[in-house]
């Protein structure tokens, strides 16, 4: 719950660390655990509703969200819940997915708050402020779309073939739940994060860039 605020409160370059950081160090101790030796069921159902828990949330708290580095923060939590699904498996496919969908969660986050960071000098802070970008800086609105759009498993783009991954192993070993889940928050973070796309691409007329300030 802590997140947005802290997303939204601190510098970029920090934000952009502890969106990435903390977890790669957290699942690569929980993944030693799962390789070298086992957890029993209850700990896999802890896994599965953690992960069903963290989608939904996730998907849903991003929807109303008016600033740029907020709706990050909601889509690292519900990531988490996807990647968690390789957890809930209990399986070596599932891990396999599991640092699949971590690695291209990295390259993802990187990509988003390097953008964020490039645009700092023009003040940009509501995802309103985005509407003038494909006009300013039409490399950095394409990128930030591409981005955007892999965030929320567009395919054929990474952020899809992770999902991809993490649902056919959850299918894999009988977690039919989690993957039904898995898709429908999809949907509602297609509408939730591609705001920012769709903003920066075609935001409306009262949409400018604000000059840094003096």
């Amino acid at each position: 719950m802590w997140a947005p605020d802290i997303y939204e409160g601190s510098p970029t370059p920090v934000t952009a660390f502890l969106s990435i950081a903390p977890k790669i160090s957290i699942f690569a101790n929980i993944s030693r655990l799962s390789i070298y030796g086992s957890y029993g069921a209850t700990l896999q159902q802890i896994f599965c509703f953690c992960s069903i828990a963290s989608m939904i949330l996730g998907a849903l708290a991003a929807m109303a969200q008016t600033k740029v580095k907020r709706p990050l923060a909601h889509s690292s939590i519900g990531h988490v819940g996807y990647i968690r699904i390789g957890f809930s498996c209990g399986t070596i496919e599932g891990i396999q997915s599991l640092l699949i969908g971590i690695l291209i969660y990295a390259l993802m986050t990187i990509d988003a708050f390097a953008i964020v960071l490039a645009l700092r000098q023009t003040r940009v802070k509501y995802i309103a402020d985005l509407g003038a970008l494909a006009k300013t800086n039409p490399i950095s609105a394409i990128t930030f779309s591409i981005t955007m759009f892999s965030y929320v498993g567009i395919p054929p783009l990474a952020g899809f073939c992770s999902k991809f991954y993490l649902f056919f192993a959850a299918l894999g070993c009988g977690a039919y739940f989690l993957a039904p889940v898995g898709v429908v928050t999809s949907v509602i973070g297609c509408w939730a994060a591609g705001r920012l796309p769709r903003v920066s691409k075609f935001g409306g007329p009262k949409a400018v860039l604000r000059a840094p300030d003096t």
